[in-house]
């Protein structure tokens, strides 16, 4: 039996609290593939889920964070052995089974990836969640019949994590992006991550028609609630929408106009609970031909384990900005 250190999260009848705790590995969810944690990495859900200030897990307690990547160090599922680079984001993780913010990890072999060739561990925590909710957004997108002749995609929420890595993606997939965001100060940086054009979120005016003059040929919003419903009416026909967000709002005020008369589409992007065929698809396009150019600049941060609780308050504050890589192994 292995103990080790976990980011543990409790809800009882003391309350909520979270920190770290040294717990044994039979304790830890079950799952077929024991992996020793080499990187994780801090997504808002996380930081929700550590403070307490969102209700994101379903059972209690766990251990946060829900990306992990590392190396198996015991299987009972075929397909992996001893020292195979392995990763998983979503699944279930801090949400259902315990996450990716201890020095082992329990993981269903359903959702454990195989590290693909071209990504190293690290790298794919650069992308986390994020990144793949940004890739699996042009995925649907693609298979609905988006091209770059269509016009350029909209990136809402531009500055934060799935906004600057789908800038990237977008941009290395051969699309013009447009990054829409409120932090003007950023612009630079989102140019040199790939964007063509930035646009100030304060100055974006919409006219509140029902239908306008196309200026995007899709989107990826991060953002919901008034943008999405601005957004909606400059997209060009046949164009797709792909939401993945609500910092703006869980509910948007719209027509049936651009829907009936431009026949655009308004893709739901549910990264957690992706089918693992098109987990594996994803993950070949992110370490292949959508592989991010600039990884490195976009991971602003590397912590450990003992920063995560300030890390989490940066961010619920709105003073992140990248991704934040945690460094629990290494390797």
């Amino acid at each position: 039996m292995t103990t080790f250190r976990a980011f543990r999260i409790r809800n009882d009848e003391a309350g909520y609290r979270a920190g770290f705790e040294e717990m044994a590995s039979d304790a830890l969810t079950p799952g077929e593939v024991l992996v020793r944690v080499a990187y994780s990495s801090v997504n808002y859900k996380d930081a929700l889920a550590g403070t307490g200030k969102g209700k994101i897990l379903r059972q209690y307690p766990l251990n946060g964070g829900i990306d992990v990547a590392g190396h198996v160090v015991a299987s009972t599922a075929p397909g992996f052995r001893e020292g195979d680079a392995v990763l998983c984001t979503g699944s279930g993780l801090s949400e259902t089974r315990d996450g990716g913010y201890a020095e082992y990890a329990r993981l269903d072999a359903r959702w454990t990836i195989p590290l693909p060739a071209g990504l190293t561990l690290r790298e794919s925590m650069i992308l986390g969640t994020a990144g793949f909710t940004a890739a699996l957004a042009l995925l649907h997108m693609l298979d609905n019949g988006q091209t770059p002749a269509l016009g350029p995609i909209a990136v809402t929420g531009a500055s934060g994590g799935v906004g600057q890595l789908a800038i990237d993606i977008f941009s290395r997939a051969g699309y013009a992006v447009h990054a829409i965001s409120g932090k003007a100060g950023h612009f630079d940086f989102l140019e040199s991550l790939g964007a063509a054009e930035c646009i100030d979120r304060h100055a974006l005016a919409f006219s509140g028609k029902p239908m306008d003059s196309v200026r995007f040929g899709g989107a990826l919003d991060n953002v919901g609630g008034a943008m999405l419903a601005g957004l909606l009416p400059l997209v060009a026909p046949h164009g797709n929408v792909a939401i993945c967000g609500n910092a703006g709002g869980i509910a948007f005020d719209g027509t049936v106009m651009p829907f009936i008369i431009r026949g655009v589409n308004l893709l739901g992007v549910a990264s957690a609970g992706t089918a693992r065929p098109v987990r594996e698809r994803i993950w070949q396009h992110l370490a292949g031909d959508w592989k991010p150019r600039h990884l490195e600049r976009i991971a602003t941060r590397e912590a450990t384990l003992d920063e995560l609780p300030d890390v989490f308050g940066r961010m619920l504050d709105g003073n992140s900005f990248g991704r934040t890589v945690v460094r629990v192994g290494g390797g």
